[in-house]
């Protein structure tokens, strides 16, 4: 019994990257006590490394899952947060969409706000926003990342570093207590920028992504203005979050 449930648990946390302690008492039908011991188990052979609330999977910090699992994944979390960050946007705006699932789902919900004015290096988001009628977009240029398609390199940042924009909605590759890492060298360095040139600056975080580290150091937390994530976030993880120093936004 303990031999298959631990086995379970590793199939659970390597197609969802994180678990809860909840999720795993509900599912398995054992105490906090049986779970702790669980993971301290699976931390001890290397599966998973253990963070507020459960689990994350112990990934190499440069490794970024590819495009077109990340985009079918935890595909109802990521339409709630791109449906709360797209309210945050105003009629005149002027803003950044970063790279990331997250952020390219925002644009369904951007077709009736009026007249903006979008910055994102992103070509699927571009395609996807020229589609909408009052929306400017401008493009900074880059190198294209196959597969990803994006642009990032020494044309992206001398671009947009002469802009200032109201919002930038950061996609990330993980959250903590430290602060917003990335895996891909150039989107951080394109990011951390963009942080410091906007009004507002939000990180679009799926639950996920909490407690998840990253290669590249983005940002800490008091650059960041708001973090938005979903209702599978746990409490202590998102506690933890509020604890130094940011705001959370937990999309239903």
């Amino acid at each position: 019994m303990k031999l298959e449930r631990r086995s379970q648990i590793m199939e659970l946390i390597t197609r969802q990257r994180t678990v809860t302690n909840a999720e795993l008492m509900e599912r398995f039908g054992v105490s906090i006590e049986t779970v702790r011991r669980d993971l301290d188990y699976l931390e001890q052979q290397g599966v998973l490394r253990k963070v507020y609330g459960g689990a994350a999977l112990n990934v190499s910090l440069s490794a970024e899952p590819e495009y077109a699992s990340r985009a079918k994944a935890n595909y109802q979390q990521k339409n709630a947060i791109a449906q709360e960050a797209a309210k945050q946007i105003c009629s005149g705006d002027t803003v950044y969409l970063g790279v990331g699932t997250t952020v390219q789902a925002m644009v369904q919900y951007m077709k009736n706000i009026g007249p903006i004015t979008v910055f994102t290096n992103a070509l699927r988001t571009a395609v996807a926003l020229s589609e909408i009628p009052e929306c400017t977009v401008i493009l900074p240029g880059g190198q294209v990342r196959a597969k990803e398609l994006t642009l990032s390199g020494f044309p992206a940042d001398e671009n947009l570093v002469h802009f200032n924009v109201d919002k930038a909605f950061i996609g990330i590759g993980g959250i903590t207590e430290n602060g917003i890492t990335d895996f891909h060298i150039g989107e951080a360095r394109l990011h951390r920028q963009l942080a410091l040139n906007a009004r507002q600056a939000i990180a679009l975080a799926d639950s996920t992504k909490l407690g998840v580290r990253a290669m590249n150091n983005v940002c800490t937390l008091d650059q960041i203005d708001l973090v938005i994530t979903d209702s599978n976030a746990s409490r202590q993880a998102v506690k933890a979050l509020e604890t130094a120093g940011a705001k959370v936004i937990v999309a239903k």
